[in-house]
């Protein structure tokens, strides 16, 4: 067989290997899917569909004690808004983005607690570190006094959830430059080092070895919203709040 022949055969076969290769790579994509509607089943929030916690990540046997959540608002608020999520989970940003005036306004009057429990079990179900990353990378911004503002940034310039974008610490770092408090070394250290991996870990750790699979969980006073009956929307949350819902 002359060279030329020998070279049109392996052409051929690594056309025939990458052509499998993406079609395993979209039946993949399609059990994702369904997981994702599974989820919204399972959640009936407004916003969107869920993602569901499948098999098991890097973090997932990670030990140590339970993770504090980071809170926004008032520490004595009347009531206390618990809310699991992942940064590269898009359901969690159409929480967000949908729910973001409302709860602002709630926390900002005194009314209200946020707990927020990061996790990051879309690293684990399609691989990657952007949602272990973009975690501790949002707990530096705590500790200078800016994770709401660099919170609401992530959700809002949040990749396709195929694009494990927020891997790249260097993006992580240049979305917080339009945050004044953040455009410093301090912060841009914290997220170079991993400083709060290991409380990211154990806080996805804390959210596999509890009642809840699914992303965005929200619960109201230790009450999960969005189960059965209407939907959870920003105006049954502030009326249940406020306590004017009938």
């Amino acid at each position: 067989m002359s060279a030329r022949n020998r070279e049109a055969q392996r052409s051929a076969r690594e056309r025939l290997r990458e052509e499998r290769e993406r079609q395993r790579a979209g039946e993949r994509r399609l059990r994702l899917v369904k997981i994702g509607g599974i989820a919204a089943l399972v959640l009936a929030i407004a916003a969107g569909a869920g993602f569901l916690a499948a098999g098991s990540g890097s973090d997932d046997d990670n030990a140590g004690p339970a993770a504090e959540p980071i809170s926004v608002g008032e520490r004595e608020a009347p009531a206390v808004l618990t809310v699991y999520e992942d940064f590269r989970c898009p359901a969690c940003a159409q929480f967000e983005n949908a729910f973001r005036s409302t709860i602002d306004e709630l926390t900002g009057s005194g009314q209200l607690r946020v707990d927020y429990h990061l996790v990051t079990i879309i690293d684990g179900n399609m691989r990657g570190n952007g949602s272990r990353y973009a975690a501790n990378a949002a707990a530096c911004a705590r500790d200078q006094g800016a994770f709401p503002e660099y919170h609401d940034l992530l959700f809002q310039n949040q990749p396709a959830e195929t694009d494990d974008a927020f891997a790249d610490k260097s993006r992580l770092i240049d979305l917080a430059r339009d945050i004044d408090a953040l455009d410093n070394e301090t912060f841009r250290s914290c997220v170079q080092d991993g400083t709060h991996d290991d409380w990211a870990s154990r806080s996805n750790a804390d959210f596999l070895d509890g009642d809840f699979n699914a992303t965005p969980t929200v619960l109201l006073d230790g009450e999960r919203m969005g189960q059965g009956g209407d939907p959870l929307t920003p105006e049954f949350l502030r009326d249940s709040v406020t306590g004017t819902a009938g």
